[in-house]
């Protein structure tokens, strides 16, 4: 792929290169166990397009996340360059117990 904008991408890809999953076939076994949600959708597909601006629910050991698309990734890079590609849209709660 030459210097296309991409306007959508696959779901397992995204998961793979904003590394939520280790591989694209890990990502694809979570959406067939209709485990991710795009703009409050089940998604049921791997193929299933994500596009900038989507919102995102993933169920994850750590909780579950609901993030916002700010860019598609072009490739799997540093983690860093990985969390740019979105945003928190429910901020994880802090450690510190409600009083």
């Amino acid at each position: 792929m030459t210097n296309e904008i991409l306007d959508s991408q696959r779901l397992d890809k995204w998961l793979h290169q904003a590394r939520f999953c280790k591989t694209r076939a890990l990502a694809q076994q979570m959406i067939q166990k209709s485990r991710i949600r795009i703009n409050g959708r089940v998604a049921e597909k791997p193929h299933a397009l994500v596009r900038v601006g989507d919102v995102l629910t993933l169920p994850l050991r750590s909780g579950v996340r609901v993030l916002r698309l700010l860019s598609l990734p072009l490739r799997r890079g540093p983690a860093s360059e990985a969390q740019a590609t979105y945003e928190d849209v429910l901020p994880q709660a802090s450690a510190a117990p409600l009083e």
